[in-house]
């Protein structure tokens, strides 16, 4: 190994927290040999639901090297999205705490842009890709395996200083550097309180997961009607769920993050119950311009409001 990987390793992290991100580590890109059988019992019992894009591209879910060219070191990368205030009616629909600014997919593209080329200006000649929950990579197993967190029972990474309120995100590069250990152990010792807030029943064993039941594949993924089964349990969530980080006792660590595009849009935490119920596709397009929410399009923003309203 290059006696310059410490260096290097050095000031990618340095230039990451310089740049908004919260951890910074650094694992060897190789297969994930623990993750495969997971990976492959999870698909088997059809956890995934409708999202038939979990079968595809199985090996480089597990293996980086078949994503990137040549690829060395996976750099992990999180950051926070805690708000400081949350929506003002009690009663009004509730979207989930990342959604309440721009997209996150561009907001961390972009940092992760400038990584790679802070990389590629002050180490060398380097290759490499930009990953961020829109590509086949195991995010939280490569948080993981570099040491900035465990997976909790919520099947969440959980940060023993911060909580779980975090984007992940990867940079894959064919670059040597020096790796980190996984020295986090779990620490949700004997705590169910994920599992037994869960109204769904989502959570079906420690870090197990059923999307078929999972508030935010219900309200975000699932193109469909929402099974009626579903009625009276939503909690009044319309866009994702943050429940079972919300009871997680290490996120009394979280503190509100310092991203200027995650600050909410003008008007969202205000709006009321009234206001959801009587959105138009115009305030729809305005208020969630470049956020996240427009995954589910007005329609399906409108058919979960309806849902719960039912209820």
């Amino acid at each position: 190994m290059n006696a310059n990987t410490a260096v290097y390793s050095k000031l990618i992290k340095a230039e990451a927290l310089r740049l908004g991100f919260a951890q910074c580590g650094i694992s060897k890109a190789a297969f994930l040999e623990e993750e495969a059988p997971r990976l492959e019992n999870w698909l088997k019992q059809s956890m995934h639901g409708t999202m038939q894009y979990m079968e595809n591209h199985f090996d480089k879910r597990l293996d980086p090297r078949l994503l990137v060219d040549g690829a060395r070191s996976v750099i992990s990368l999180t950051l926070n999205y805690y708000p400081e205030e949350t929506q003002h009616d009690p009663e009004a629909p509730k979207i989930s705490k990342y959604a309440y600014g721009a997209d996150y997919h561009v907001v961390i593209k972009d940092k992760l842009a400038k990584l790679l080329a802070y990389i590629q200006e002050n180490i060398g000649e380097v290759s490499g890709r930009a990953f961020t929950d829109s590509a086949p990579v195991l995010d939280r197993a490569w948080a993981k395996k570099s040491g900035l967190g465990w997976i909790g029972k919520n099947s969440n990474l959980i940060a023993k200083k911060t909580g779980s309120f975090f984007f992940i995100a990867e940079l894959i590069i064919d670059l040597d550097l020096e790796y980190d250990e996984n020295i986090q152990t779990d620490h949700c010792g004997s705590c169910t309180r994920c599992l037994d807030a869960c109204p769904t029943d989502a959570i079906i064993a420690p870090a197990v997961v059923d999307a078929n039941k999972c508030i935010s594949y219900l309200t975000i993924e699932l193109k469909d009607q929402i099974a009626p089964q579903f009625s009276g349990k939503m909690e009044n969530w319309m866009f994702g769920c943050d429940i079972c980080q919300d009871v997680c006792p290490w996120n009394r660590f979280s503190v509100p993050h310092a991203v200027e595009e995650f600050i909410p849009k003008p008007g969202l935490l205000e709006m009321k119950k009234e206001d959801w119920q009587d959105i138009t596709q115009e305030v729809f397009s305005t208020i969630f311009k470049n956020s996240a929410v427009k995954r589910t399009q007005f329609q399906g923003l409108t058919r979960n409001i309806n849902f719960i309203k039912k209820a």
